[in-house]
């Protein structure tokens, strides 16, 4: 009888292999696939670590129905590409990365707000004219903050922002789990998730932490952009189809929002005669918040750790709650040290 295996699909390294295997010792055997082969691969897979990027869907269905799978480490914090609803009503277990690119996403929250405020995208287009003019600027001293969506990432960007600007507010599906945020002075106030309206309608800037789920789809719209403060900024990190891109469009060219930062779009990359792409108020990032030079030998760091709690019986860190489409707090990774 063959040993259970791991299946990895992700750019790992022969040495990254290797440190997988000495974790998985005897119990398992490790496949390293590809992304043109992982179609088949996976259905040999007990455990699979990885993120299929494929125009072609996985087949989820068949994969369940086979019953081998037993857990799916997702090599992304975005779980849409493994959360299919077969995957969702069957016991396969699910953990992701939520968290653990949160220093990354928060340089490029910070980078895109500055931007901004500081009218880079004005002159950077002077610069391409040999324009050596003047022009008005914003501060970012003073201003006060909302974080919609404060989990590992919204905590990142509050810390990085906090010796910057003046009040910051946030809002979670969980605010009680996150009350220590507050009493440590890393947020100034955290309000249920229903509360966006009212933070939009306050805060200088809103920056977008939401990940992908059914409830979150579309979740900020014209009725959001309406209720937000005239002159504010606008970034989105989470994910693009949580915003109404035709909304967000048109309460930029109505001046009403002062700017937008773009690192995820609906649909993805950006139609090349989007209205975006003319705006001297917008900058655009093409989804590279979690780029990182660590991002493969930290994930694989993180995914033998897991490896080591799952083989012990031990709790996985980031268990996704999959009813959620998100670990909840309780199963979150513990910002510090070497996360």
């Amino acid at each position: 009888m063959s040993k259970p295996r791991i299946v990895t699909c992700f750019p790992v390294t022969d040495t990254q292999v290797d440190q997988i295997r000495a974790v998985a010792g005897d119990d398992y055997e490790v496949l390293k696939s590809s992304q043109e082969a992982i179609h088949e691969d996976i259905f040999s897979a007990d455990i699979f670590c990885g993120h299929v990027k494929t125009k072609k869907p996985v087949d989820w269905s068949s994969i369940v129905s086979a019953g081998r799978l037993k857990w799916i480490q997702s090599s992304a914090a975005g779980l849409d590409h493994c959360l299919a609803p077969p995957v969702i009503d069957s016991p396969i277990v699910v953990s992701g990365c939520s968290a653990l690119f949160s220093r990354q996403v928060a340089e490029t929250s910070m980078a895109l707000l500055i931007s901004l405020v500081r009218s880079m995208p004005v002159f950077f287009r002077a610069q391409q004219k040999k324009e050596y003019v003047r022009r008005p600027t914003d501060d970012m001293h003073n201003k006060k903050v909302g974080i919609i969506g404060f989990g590992g990432n919204g905590y990142r960007i509050a810390g990085s922002l906090r010796p910057m600007v003046g009040e910051i507010i946030a809002t979670d599906l969980f605010p009680e789990s996150v009350r220590h945020a507050v009493e440590e002075g890393t947020v100034d106030r955290v309000l249920p998730a229903d509360g966006l309206e009212d933070l939009m309608s306050q805060c200088d800037v809103t920056i977008v932490t939401l990940p992908l789920s059914s409830a979150n789809e579309k979740r900020i719209g014209e009725d959001q952009f309406s209720a937000m403060k005239e002159g504010a900024y606008f970034i989105n990190v989470g994910r693009g189809s949580v915003v109404d891109q035709d909304a967000l469009i048109r309460h930029l060219e109505n001046s009403r929002i002062a700017g937008a930062g773009i690192d995820v779009a609906d649909p993805e990359p950006i139609e090349a005669d989007c209205a975006l792409w003319e705006m001297d108020n917008v900058v655009i990032t093409p989804h590279v918040g979690a780029q990182s030079a660590w991002r493969v030998p930290l994930t694989v760091d993180f995914f033998c750790e897991n490896l080591q709690n799952y083989m012990a019986g031990r709790p996985l860190m980031n268990l996704v709650d999959k009813s959620l489409g998100f670990p909840r707090p309780k199963d979150r990774v513990e910002l510090g040290g070497r996360w």
